[in-house]
Order: C-alpha cells, then structure tokens, then sequence
C-alpha cells in the first residue's frame, strides 16, 4: 500500500463525506428555491418574514455542504500523500467544535497536541478508547487526518496554538499515562510476516518464533521461570513438553505445538481479556427491570419497543397530536405559515419513523424474539469490549473449556443497553465470564447467524449478526477491537516530553 487511500474503509469512509456534502448542498438549494419561489407565489397573502425559518434552514444547510466538501477534497489531498500512522492518544477535553487530544510517537516521547475540527457527534466517532490508539495521516505542524483504527470514518485536525496552551494539555495527557502506554503495531509500516506469534504466560508478552530456522527467540532454558519443564514419550525419545501457551520448535520442520496446534497470529483469550479488563468500567446503578421475553409478547418488552422502533413513532404522533391541537384553536393568520411548517416536519417524521418500524424493525424484533426464547443455549465464554467506531459494546465469544491461549470463535456487537445519558448501563458487570448463546435458527443473505447471549440471566440484544471466525474481515476487526501493539516497553517519567 502506498497511500492512506489504498486502506478500503479509508476509500469508503471519504466517499461517505463527500456524499454527505453533496447530499446537504442539493438539499439547501432546494429548501432555499422553494422558499424564494413560496415567497413570490404567496406575496399577498403571507405575512412578511414567514419564510425566513426555511430559507435559513437552507443556507445553513449550503453553507454546511460547501464546508464538509472543502474538508473532504483537504482529506483526500493528504491521505493521497502520505500513508496511515497507529499513535498512543489521549483526550483532554476541549470547548466549542474544537476538542483537545495528544498524539504521541510510537518510537519516542514525542508529543502532538491537536485540535479536532468537528463537531461533538462526528468527534465521539473516532474518540480514542481505553486502548487509546488512534491513526494519523498527515503533518503535526499543519493538520491532518484522524481516524479510529481501521481507516474510518475520518476527521480533520489541527495544531493546537499556544506554548502554554500546548504544554497545559501535553501534562494532562502525561497524567492520564500517555506516555507509558506500548507502541501500537504500525497498519502501513514494515510488518512482522517472518516470524510466527505465541503468548507466553506473562501479561500478554509474546514469544517469537523463525518459521524459516525454527528457532525460538526464546531459549527453552527461560521456560524455568514459567514452570518447571516436563518429558513425555515420544516416537523418538523423550520429547520435552513447554508450559502451557508456550511454543515447542520442532529441529527439522515449522514451529508446532505437542497438541497440533500452530501458534496463533491473532489475538487470543488472555490478550482480549487483557483489553477488556483494561476496558471495564465500575458498576453503575443497576438498569430497571423490564418483561422477560420468555413470558410475555416481545411489545410488552421495554428494550425490543426501542429497537423496533415503536418510541420513535409514538413521538412523532405526539408531535402532530400537538400541532393539530393548536390548528384546532385558531391561531391567528401571521402564525399560519409557521404552524403549516412544523406540522409538514412532524409529518414527515412520522411517515419515516413508522416506515422504518414496518420494514427494519418489526421483522429485527421477531427474529431476536424468537431467538432469545429458543432452548439449549451453547456455553461460551464472553470477552467484553468496545468498538472504536462509536463506542458501541461488542461480546467476543470463546470455547467453554479452552484455555488461554485459544483463539476467538465469533464476535456479536450489542445494542447498548442503557439511556443515551447511560448507554453501558445494563452491560455485564465483569468484563468476562459466561454466556448462554441462543438461536442460529435465522440466516441472513450472508450465512451468519442471529443469536441471542444470556449473560446473568437475562438477555443482551444484538445490533446485528453473529460473525463467526475465518469471515472475511474478521481478523481487521479484531485488529480494531484490541489494536495490536509491537512492544511492551515504556517511557521513562523522568523523561520530559518533547512537544512538536
């Protein structure tokens, strides 16, 4: 790859920008001209001024578009020109459409202090998780393109101003251990593809493998500080057995296991458990009780009416309920035009609302009904993490009785449980443990299942297909999840950060 563009959720992700721009482009010329053109029509008989809230809704909304595809076409010019970067990152916090975070290098205490340009919605979209990892394309001195690991959705940032600004938020950012945090592996740099990867037993450190001399990195005689060795009988003599999770190299052939596995390249269950409990969160409060699915009909259950969408219709009713019930009092003639407006949005709302519940969200609900009330669940284990893309929580799934290190046999994103104030409210209260898995009875187009997990007895609702492992995509997007890092060492704190 020679380019940021070449990443393909970095190609999808611009096109969804640029279309955006010209979708609110059209659509303020078009509110604009029907202004003018209601304007002229209704010259006599509207009072003067009833048309400056849609004509105002339209230059907003032109300015807004010509903006978005100026940021988009200074997006495009840069990552055509220089290749994605994976930086340690901490948020500071900010004010107004401007949001303070820090970069810092991945092979130095050097330290970037930025502004995000964008608004709060756009922003929480690529805010840095507890893995605080983002990608950066660009140049520290001007601004550049940031993104959450994977290459999507994009923003645009710019260096903070001011010596003691920049300074103020560096120590902020050093305080939340910026600086200690391990160097992310590099998504366009030299990778690691001559060596084979396996987990020892030590908080996630890895031993590494020579696939073309089969020898160890490691020396077997390090094995005595893990566990003392053991011999089993093998075809030729006694064969010596390494401590679990550990690699045995065999002299004339690729590095194997005793069992016949071949260590793993992807993340295994102690490196997402890791994640996760780095992730974790204290309890909240404990969400409100709501039906249980298995007794009642799904509309009597509180979180499968959000899904289908049933509270969003209800509040477009009560809008136009409202709206009717002041046309019915008379308003006086000047309020007309106004009137007319919010009745046309309220409108307009509840025809989208109630199309979307009749064609995405009743059928989405029966499917996860009928799944969740299915019987003999499948034991698995559950890893608890979070996407970057938004935050949303995700469930990795995992053998009942495999060990630590056994790779991943899916990945089911959840809807969040909680109020939008709250969204994790609701989740599991230890960032793993066991989960009942229920349904595969319903297929989408794709082969992928939908399940329900019952975690502490209750039932966590997805927001979309269980994805199982060997997908396509899959090994990315365990790469997002639990970003992969290249090193385990950390800055000294004695060492002052030097601020570019």
């Amino acid at each position: 790859m020679t380019c940021a563009l070449d990443v393909e959720e970095t190609a999808r992700a611009l096109e969804r920008t640029r279309r955006r721009a010209v979708g609110l482009i059209v659509a303020g010329l078009v509110t604009i001209a029907a202004a003018g053109g209601l304007g002229l029509l209704f010259a006599d008989t509207w009072p003067r001024g009833a048309v400056n809230l849609p004509l105002g809704l339209g230059i907003v909304s032109l300015l807004g578009g010509a903006a978005t595809l100026f940021g988009a076409r200074r997006m495009r010019r840069t990552l055509g020109s220089g290749t994605w970067s994976a930086h340690p990152a901490a948020t500071v916090g900010g004010k107004g459409h401007a949001t303070s975070l820090v970069l810092r290098a991945p092979d130095g205490p050097e330290t970037w202090p930025l502004a995000a340009v964008a608004t709060r919605q756009r922003y929480e979209l690529v805010r840095p998780g507890p893995d605080g990892v983002l990608w950066w394309c660009g140049d520290p001195r001007v601004g550049g393109v940031l993104a959450a690991p994977g290459g999507g959705p994009l923003i645009w940032a710019k260096p903070l101003r001011g010596e003691r600004v920049r300074r103020r938020i560096v120590a902020l950012a050093e305080a939340q251990g910026l600086l200690h945090r391990p160097a992310p592996r590099q998504p366009q740099g030299p990778g690691v593809p001559e060596t084979s990867r396996a987990f020892d037993n030590t908080d996630a450190s890895e031993t590494l493998v020579s696939p073309e001399t089969s020898e160890a990195l490691v020396s077997p005689d390090s094995y005595d500080a893990y566990d003392a060795p053991d011999f089993v009988d093998g075809p030729d003599g006694p064969v010596f057995l390494p401590p679990e999770g550990l690699v045995y190299v065999t002299p004339d052939g690729p590095p194997e296991r005793l069992d016949g596995a071949r260590p793993g390249s992807g993340p295994t269950y102690r490196v997402l458990a890791a994640h996760a409990q780095r992730q974790a969160e204290p309890p909240g409060k404990a969400p409100r009780p709501e039906a249980d699915v298995r007794e009642v009909p799904w509309w009597r259950v509180r979180s499968l009416r959000r899904i289908a969408g049933v509270t969003s219709v209800l509040v477009a009713l009560g809008f136009c309920a409202a709206v009717g019930a002041v046309a019915l009092t008379g308003p006086p003639e000047r309020d007309l035009p106004k009137l007319f407006f919010a009745g046309a949005v309220s409108l307009a709302g509840l025809v989208f609302s109630g199309y979307r519940m009749l064609t995405a969200g009743l059928p989405t609900v029966r499917v996860l009904a009928r799944a969740a009330t299915t019987f003999t669940p499948d034991p698995r284990r559950y890893v608890l993490l979070y996407d970057p893309h938004g935050g949303a929580p995700v469930l990795v799934f995992f053998s009942m009785h495999g060990g630590l290190d056994e790779a991943p046999e899916g990945v089911l994103p959840l809807v969040p449980p909680g109020p939008p104030k709250h969204p994790r409210r609701g989740l599991p209260a230890l960032p793993v443990g066991p989960a009942g898995l229920h349904g595969r009875r319903d297929l989408t187009r794709d082969g992928d299942a939908f399940v329900v997990p019952w975690i502490d007895g209750r039932p966590l609702w997805p927001s979309g297909p269980y994805r199982e492992a060997g997908g396509k995509g899959f090994p990315a997007l365990l790469d997002r999840l639990a970003p992969p890092v290249e090193a385990h060492t950390s800055t000294s704190s004695s060492s002052k950060p030097r601020i570019t």
